[in-house]
């Protein structure tokens, strides 16, 4: 007689490990206005999908461009200060 085992151990047997890491959760906190700029870009291009953009939608989508730029330059910012010690001279 051949026994039906189920795969549930198996697949839930690992799950501890598949948990982000307290350095993979800071990582996404430190990006998350990266994150959150570029989402409000993709809504407004969204908004503009299935029309002929206004000048109002081409603002929007132009100050959106520009807070997820100043969000990354701030990222990159931030990241470089810390693993470079000193300052300018």
């Amino acid at each position: 007689m051949d026994h039906i085992v189920t795969v549930q151990d198996a697949v839930t047997a690992f799950a501890d490990f598949m948990e982000p890491t307290d350095a993979e959760l800071d990582a996404i906190e430190r990006e998350m206005p990266v994150i959150l700029a570029d989402v409000d870009l993709l809504d407004a291009h969204i908004v503009t999908l299935d029309r002929t953009p206004t000048e109002v939608d081409e603002r929007r989508i132009r100050r959106a461009r520009r807070r997820a730029l100043a969000a990354r330059v701030a990222l990159v910012n931030r990241a470089s200060g810390t693993s470079l010690p000193g300052g300018a001279a």
